[in-house]
Protein backbone atom coordinates (compact mmCIF):
# COMPACT_ATOMS: atom_id res chain seq x y z
CA UNK A 1 0.00 0.00 0.00
CA UNK A 2 2.82 2.40 0.66
CA UNK A 3 3.86 1.94 -2.39
CA UNK A 4 0.70 2.67 -4.41
CA UNK A 5 0.34 5.42 -2.49
CA UNK A 6 3.53 6.80 -3.73
CA UNK A 7 2.19 5.79 -7.45
CA UNK A 8 3.93 2.79 -8.02
CA UNK A 9 1.93 1.16 -10.65
CA UNK A 10 3.77 -2.17 -10.61
CA UNK A 11 2.42 -2.10 -6.72
CA UNK A 12 -1.00 -1.47 -8.04
CA UNK A 13 -0.89 -4.34 -10.61
CA UNK A 14 0.36 -6.40 -8.38
CA UNK A 15 -2.73 -5.85 -5.93
CA UNK A 16 -4.51 -6.18 -9.23
CA UNK A 17 -3.89 -9.34 -10.20
CA UNK A 18 -4.31 -10.77 -6.73
CA UNK A 19 -7.51 -9.55 -6.49
CA UNK A 20 -9.36 -8.26 -9.28
CA UNK A 21 -11.38 -12.17 -10.09
CA UNK A 22 -12.15 -12.15 -6.71
CA UNK A 23 -13.74 -8.62 -6.55
CA UNK A 24 -15.50 -9.30 -10.36
CA UNK A 25 -17.18 -12.72 -9.10
CA UNK A 26 -18.32 -10.80 -5.54
CA UNK A 27 -20.28 -7.88 -6.94
CA UNK A 28 -21.16 -10.69 -10.13
CA UNK A 29 -22.93 -12.53 -7.13
CA UNK A 30 -24.25 -9.51 -5.61
CA UNK A 31 -25.64 -7.81 -8.22
CA UNK A 32 -26.61 -10.68 -10.55
CA UNK A 33 -25.21 -8.80 -13.83
CA UNK A 34 -21.38 -9.26 -14.97
CA UNK A 35 -21.26 -6.07 -16.83
CA UNK A 36 -22.11 -3.86 -13.51
CA UNK A 37 -19.85 -6.00 -11.54
CA UNK A 38 -16.94 -5.43 -14.07
CA UNK A 39 -17.76 -1.53 -13.36
CA UNK A 40 -18.05 -1.94 -9.25
CA UNK A 41 -14.75 -3.64 -9.95
CA UNK A 42 -12.82 -1.41 -11.62
CA UNK A 43 -14.75 1.82 -9.41
CA UNK A 44 -13.62 -0.05 -6.26
CA UNK A 45 -9.53 -0.47 -7.56
CA UNK A 46 -9.70 2.98 -8.80
CA UNK A 47 -10.99 4.23 -5.09
CA UNK A 48 -7.95 1.86 -3.57
CA UNK A 49 -5.78 4.30 -6.24
CA UNK A 50 -6.92 7.35 -5.03
CA UNK A 51 -7.43 7.12 -1.60
CA UNK A 52 -3.80 5.07 -0.97
CA UNK A 53 -2.18 7.66 1.05
CA UNK A 54 -4.88 7.56 3.42
CA UNK A 55 -4.53 3.87 3.82
CA UNK A 56 -4.70 2.78 7.89
CA UNK A 57 -4.20 -0.96 8.19
CA UNK A 58 -6.54 -1.68 10.38
CA UNK A 59 -8.32 -4.27 7.97
CA UNK A 60 -6.47 -6.75 5.93
CA UNK A 61 -6.69 -5.22 2.54
CA UNK A 62 -9.24 -7.88 0.81
CA UNK A 63 -11.40 -6.98 3.17
CA UNK A 64 -11.31 -3.63 3.23
CA UNK A 65 -11.77 -3.82 -1.23
CA UNK A 66 -14.37 -6.85 -0.35
CA UNK A 67 -16.07 -3.86 1.92
CA UNK A 68 -15.85 -1.27 -0.74
CA UNK A 69 -17.35 -3.18 -3.30
CA UNK A 70 -20.32 -3.84 -1.93
CA UNK A 71 -21.13 -0.18 -0.53
CA UNK A 72 -21.07 0.14 -4.27
CA UNK A 73 -23.52 -2.88 -5.02
CA UNK A 74 -25.72 -1.75 -2.67
CA UNK A 75 -25.60 1.85 -4.01
CA UNK A 76 -26.48 0.16 -7.37
CA UNK A 77 -28.92 -2.01 -6.16
CA UNK A 78 -30.73 1.27 -4.36
CA UNK A 79 -30.34 3.29 -7.35
CA UNK A 80 -31.60 0.38 -9.76
CA UNK A 81 -33.79 -1.66 -7.39
CA UNK A 82 -33.04 -5.52 -6.94
CA UNK A 83 -32.24 -7.42 -9.95
CA UNK A 84 -32.51 -10.68 -10.85
CA UNK A 85 -29.59 -12.87 -10.35
CA UNK A 86 -29.09 -13.81 -14.08
CA UNK A 87 -27.57 -17.56 -14.77
CA UNK A 88 -24.43 -17.77 -13.44
CA UNK A 89 -22.09 -19.86 -15.43
CA UNK A 90 -20.45 -22.91 -13.27
CA UNK A 91 -16.65 -23.30 -12.55
CA UNK A 92 -15.68 -26.01 -15.49
CA UNK A 93 -16.26 -29.51 -13.79
CA UNK A 94 -13.27 -31.69 -13.59
CA UNK A 95 -14.99 -34.67 -14.78
CA UNK A 96 -15.14 -35.47 -18.91
CA UNK A 97 -18.53 -36.32 -18.48
CA UNK A 98 -20.97 -34.07 -20.54
CA UNK A 99 -23.96 -34.91 -17.98
CA UNK A 100 -22.26 -34.29 -14.60
CA UNK A 101 -21.59 -30.70 -16.31
CA UNK A 102 -25.30 -30.29 -17.56
CA UNK A 103 -26.47 -31.61 -13.99
CA UNK A 104 -23.80 -29.08 -12.36
CA UNK A 105 -24.97 -26.51 -14.40
CA UNK A 106 -28.51 -27.08 -13.60
CA UNK A 107 -28.04 -27.02 -10.35
CA UNK A 108 -26.00 -23.79 -10.47
CA UNK A 109 -28.87 -22.28 -12.16
CA UNK A 110 -31.27 -23.32 -9.42
CA UNK A 111 -29.01 -22.15 -6.30
CA UNK A 112 -28.27 -18.91 -8.22
CA UNK A 113 -32.13 -18.16 -8.87
CA UNK A 114 -33.08 -19.49 -4.96
CA UNK A 115 -29.95 -16.91 -4.13
CA UNK A 116 -31.12 -14.09 -5.99
CA UNK A 117 -34.93 -14.36 -3.97
CA UNK A 118 -32.97 -14.38 -0.86
CA UNK A 119 -33.08 -10.84 1.24
CA UNK A 120 -30.16 -8.27 -0.04
CA UNK A 121 -28.57 -9.11 3.42
CA UNK A 122 -28.33 -12.94 3.38
CA UNK A 123 -27.11 -12.90 0.08
CA UNK A 124 -24.50 -10.93 0.54
CA UNK A 125 -23.55 -13.25 3.49
CA UNK A 126 -23.64 -16.76 1.89
CA UNK A 127 -22.05 -15.02 -0.84
CA UNK A 128 -19.34 -13.96 1.01
CA UNK A 129 -18.62 -16.83 3.30
CA UNK A 130 -19.21 -19.32 0.56
CA UNK A 131 -17.99 -17.81 -2.87
CA UNK A 132 -15.73 -15.67 -1.56
CA UNK A 133 -14.41 -18.08 1.26
CA UNK A 134 -13.78 -15.18 3.52
CA UNK A 135 -13.69 -16.32 7.13
CA UNK A 136 -16.88 -15.20 9.48
CA UNK A 137 -14.88 -12.47 11.50
CA UNK A 138 -14.07 -10.98 7.76
CA UNK A 139 -17.32 -11.27 6.22
CA UNK A 140 -18.57 -9.46 9.14
CA UNK A 141 -16.37 -6.51 8.91
CA UNK A 142 -16.72 -6.16 5.13
CA UNK A 143 -20.65 -6.13 5.83
CA UNK A 144 -20.37 -4.29 8.88
CA UNK A 145 -22.14 -5.96 11.31
CA UNK A 146 -21.40 -8.47 14.54
CA UNK A 147 -20.07 -12.22 13.59
CA UNK A 148 -23.26 -13.18 15.77
CA UNK A 149 -25.85 -11.42 13.15
CA UNK A 150 -23.33 -12.46 10.20
CA UNK A 151 -24.07 -16.08 11.42
CA UNK A 152 -27.73 -15.37 12.27
CA UNK A 153 -27.79 -14.06 8.24
CA UNK A 154 -26.08 -17.13 7.32
CA UNK A 155 -28.58 -19.89 9.50
CA UNK A 156 -31.73 -17.91 7.35
CA UNK A 157 -30.05 -17.38 4.74
CA UNK A 158 -28.80 -21.36 4.29
CA UNK A 159 -32.70 -22.35 5.93
CA UNK A 160 -34.36 -20.22 3.44
CA UNK A 161 -32.42 -21.76 0.83
CA UNK A 162 -32.44 -24.78 1.68
CA UNK A 163 -36.29 -24.90 2.05
CA UNK A 164 -36.49 -23.56 -1.56
CA UNK A 165 -34.13 -25.72 -3.26
CA UNK A 166 -35.59 -29.12 -1.69
CA UNK A 167 -39.18 -27.72 -3.86
CA UNK A 168 -37.35 -27.67 -7.17
CA UNK A 169 -34.47 -30.15 -6.85
CA UNK A 170 -35.34 -32.58 -4.14
CA UNK A 171 -32.51 -35.21 -4.79
CA UNK A 172 -29.94 -32.17 -4.31
CA UNK A 173 -30.56 -32.22 -0.57
CA UNK A 174 -31.02 -35.68 0.20
CA UNK A 175 -27.23 -35.75 1.35
CA UNK A 176 -28.31 -34.05 4.71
Amino acid sequence: MLGIAAGDREAFRLVLERHLRRIVAFASRTLGDRTAAEDVAQDTFLRLWTHASRWQPSARLGTWLHRVALNLCLDRLRRTGELALDDLAEPPDPTPSPLARLQARDIGQHVGAALAQLPAQQRVAITLCHYQELRNTEAADVMGVTVAALESLLARGRRTLRLRLRASLPDLLEME
